[in-house]
């Protein structure tokens, strides 16, 4: 569990379960290979290569990559 704040200044957060913020993000290729089994067992599901958080304020997007606290990429809305 971690927190954060957004360059807009709001305090983004995935301690609360479910949350807004933590988003769940596959390739089209890694979720085929997930669909290969003939059943899916939620507990079997892998998680996601990156973590990616979005801020109900500014829609910014901030994608990690495992295991590291520092954003690896963020996007911004065009105005």
């Amino acid at each position: 569990m971690a927190r954060m704040e957004c360059k807009c200044g709001e305090l983004l957060s995935n301690s609360m379960a479910p949350n807004d913020i933590e988003l769940w993000v596959y390739t089209d290729k890694e979720w085929d290979a997930i669909l290969e089994n003939d059943t899916i067992e939620t507990w079997k599901i892998p998680l996601p290569v990156y973590d990616v958080w979005k801020c109900p304020k500014c829609e910014r997007v901030y994608v990690f990559e495992d295991g590291s606290d520092k954003a690896v990429k963020i996007y911004s809305l065009e105005s």
